[in-house]
């Protein structure tokens, strides 16, 4: 389970020829850790007499990151637990016609659910994006530049995730399908990193201005 791994212990599998963490799980942390910092500011507005007017938002989005948190650190988790049966299948025999059609299908299914899960990192990373957003304007103005840094780690979360997606419909048989998901992974993309480097550049300007 990665929320019982150390840092040190992650990045020492990840960097090994192991199969799992890769890309998909790095990214769901990445998105945990860009939370963290939104909570971080979170928890720095809230009780100071100059955010009192937007307390009680803020509590109510802490809460949400809170929950998202641990969907994030589930999702890196999942990834790898999604990739297990697609890595099989590779290795399943075809040496004749049913073996073959076996395969395939076996193929197209895991195909399907390792698509899946980088799209639901996706949308957890864009909701992430809009509280960072009203944390960028209404939070403590002593933790804004973590606004900034905590947005440039979702938006790698969302476009990591979007590479999952692509590699694994890239080879689905179902086009209809596959299409569906790429044009679904295509706008978030566009639609998420459009709102991070908006937030970025808003607090970028904010600090060097």
């Amino acid at each position: 389970m990665t929320e019982k791994n150390t840092i040190e212990e992650f990045l020492n599998v990840l960097s090994s020829k192991a199969p799992v963490p890769g890309g998909g799980g790095a990214s769901a942390i990445g998105g945990a850790i860009g939370n963290g910092l939104g909570q971080m500011v979170a928890n720095l507005t809230i009780g100071k007499k100059r955010y009192a007017d937007v307390e009680e938002e803020i509590g109510e989005l802490l809460e949400r990151m809170k929950e998202l948190q641990k969907e994030f650190v589930d999702l890196a988790d999942k990834d790898a637990a999604v990739f297990a049966p697609l890595a099989a299948a590779y290795s399943m025999p075809a040496g004749n016609e049913a073996e073959q059609k076996y395969k395939e299908d076996i193929m197209e299914m895991n195909l399907l659910g390792a698509s899946l899960v980088p799209i639901q990192l996706m949308e957890r990373s864009l909701e992430m994006l809009l509280i960072m957003g009203v944390l960028a304007e209404k939070g403590s103005r002593m933790a804004v530049s973590d606004v900034g840094v905590g947005v440039q780690f979702i938006r790698a979360a969302l476009t990591g995730a979007a590479m999952n997606v692509f590699i694994n419909t890239k080879s689905m048989r179902n086009r209809d399908k596959a299409d569906e998901l790429n044009k679904r992974a295509k706008t978030m993309i566009e639609v998420g990193t459009k709102k991070a480097d908006e937030i970025y550049g808003q607090v970028l300007e904010g600090l060097c201005s």
